[in-house]
Order: structure tokens, then C-alpha cells, then sequence
């Protein structure tokens, strides 16, 4: 099993008011918001774009999310070195970190366990 391309990308910023409006501008539709200055913004069928604030203190970062159908079966190749292998959120999904060849990090997001 492989991956089914990107599932999302994920938006540090340190302003989720203006971030969030710049992205309607151009055409992005907020899907819902949370109480703590983050949210969900889709533009027609393509990845979704959550966006979450962070201190000012910290650099905003910027990551893109890989779908996998189904964690159990995912079993990656012996040259994709796994960082943290899948584990559950607290947004609902399972999550495993990998690197790339040249040291960035990779999300790659299953369903969470029924």
C-alpha cells in the first residue's frame, strides 16, 4: 500500500484572523474553526488547508500531510526512515512522521481505528 497524494497543508501563523482572511480572498472557504485560533479552509476538491496560530516567539512552519488509506496496512519501504511511527491525534486521525532524503519531515495521516 502507498500513499494517495497530499491530504492537506498544514499552516503555522501568527495571526489565524488575518491568515484565515488572505486565504478567503483567494478563494478558500472556512470550513469550521476552533475556541483556540485555528481552522479548516477548503477551495473546491483539493487538499484542505488547516491553519493554526502560534506564539510569536516561535517561527511559523509550514508541512504537507500525505494521505494513507489505512494505517494498519501501510508498510513502508526500508528507505523511507519512519521517525515516530503511526500514532492517534487529538484531531481524530492517526499520524506517522518520515524523513526524506534530504532531512524534511513528512505527515503522513491515516482514519483513526474504529
Amino acid at each position: 500500500m502507498t500513499t494517495e497524494g497530499i491530504e492537506a497543508v498544514f499552516l503555522e501563523t501568527h495571526n489565524w484572523g488575518k491568515a484565515a482572511k488572505f486565504f478567503q480572498t483567494l478563494g478558500f472557504e472556512l470550513e469550521f474553526s476552533t475556541d483556540h485560533n485555528s481552522g479548516r479552509l477548503r477551495n473546491g476538491d483539493g487538499p484542505y488547508l488547516f491553519i493554526a496560530e502560534v506564539p510569536e516567539d516561535r517561527k511559523p512552519q509550514m508541512q504537507l500531510v500525505l494521505k494513507v488509506p489505512d494505517a494498519e496496512g501501510f508498510r513502508p519501504d526500508p528507505a523511507v526512515e519512519v521517525v515516530t511511527p503511526f500514532e492517534d491525534t487529538h484531531y481524530g486521525t492517526q499520524e506517522m512522521t518520515v524523513r526524506d532524503p534530504d532531512g524534511r519531515l513528512w505527515s503522513l495521516q491515516a482514519p483513526a481505528k474504529d
